[in-house]
């Protein structure tokens, strides 16, 4: 078998097209490519039939992934830029919404102008408990959770919120406990945004 051959079966142009090859191998790959065409039509053909499959198979994506992750960034670079971590109460059936006045009064805690659905700010984290202030529009999709415990403490707005088959109406003020293991969603029964202390609390 040649070296081209054996190249080319060896699995490194597809770990090269799904963005998994190491450094090392993204190297060798491109070089070997810029020196012979075979290698070249592999990484074209393997990456023509890649986009085809995601055509096919389009996946809508979560749409709380995006604003949860850019609240990490956003929470991370406040860190780095001399904000003290802070280490809000952990929600429970007493829990009020003055609990988190300091941080529901802070003027960085605020919608941003091009809000579309979900939006969320970051204002405690430890290994063990990740506190939110989050806005909800619409709705937030049907979730399970295998490893932590939810938590809402609805600040404004209204929302229902489905637990396997029980809708529990939640308005300011009131407070609900996500089971683990059980699927639920969240839809806005205000006018305005739900405004939420969101906790996720390891079981």
């Amino acid at each position: 078998m040649n070296i081209i051959k054996t190249f080319i079966e060896s699995g490194i142009i597809e770990s090269y097209v799904l963005g998994i090859a190491t450094d090392t191998e993204r190297a060798e790959v491109e070089q070997m490519a810029q020196e012979h065409a075979e290698v070249r039509d592999a990484v074209d053909g393997f990456s023509r039939t890649f986009e085809n499959v995601l055509l096919q198979n389009p996946v809508t994506p979560d749409p709380t992934i995006k604003p949860f992750l850019m609240a990490i960034i956003d929470y991370t670079e406040r860190l780095q830029n001399g904000e003290e971590p802070a280490f809000p109460p952990v929600l429970n059936e007493n829990s009020l919404i003055e609990d988190y006045t300091p941080w529901l009064n802070r003027p960085d805690m605020v919608l941003p102008v091009d809000f579309k659905d979900i939006h969320a700010k970051i204002i405690g984290f430890t290994p063990e408990v990740t506190t939110a202030i989050a806005w909800i529009k619409h709705m937030a999709p049907q979730e399970v959770h295998h490893d932590e415990y939810e938590k809402f403490l609805i600040v404004e707005g209204s929302c229902d919120i489905t637990i396997e088959d029980k809708v529990h109406h939640l308005s300011a003020g009131s407070m609900l406990s996500i089971p683990l293991y059980a699927s639920h969603h969240v839809t806005i029964t205000s006018s305005i945004p739900c405004k939420i202390i969101l906790q996720r609390v390891a079981a």
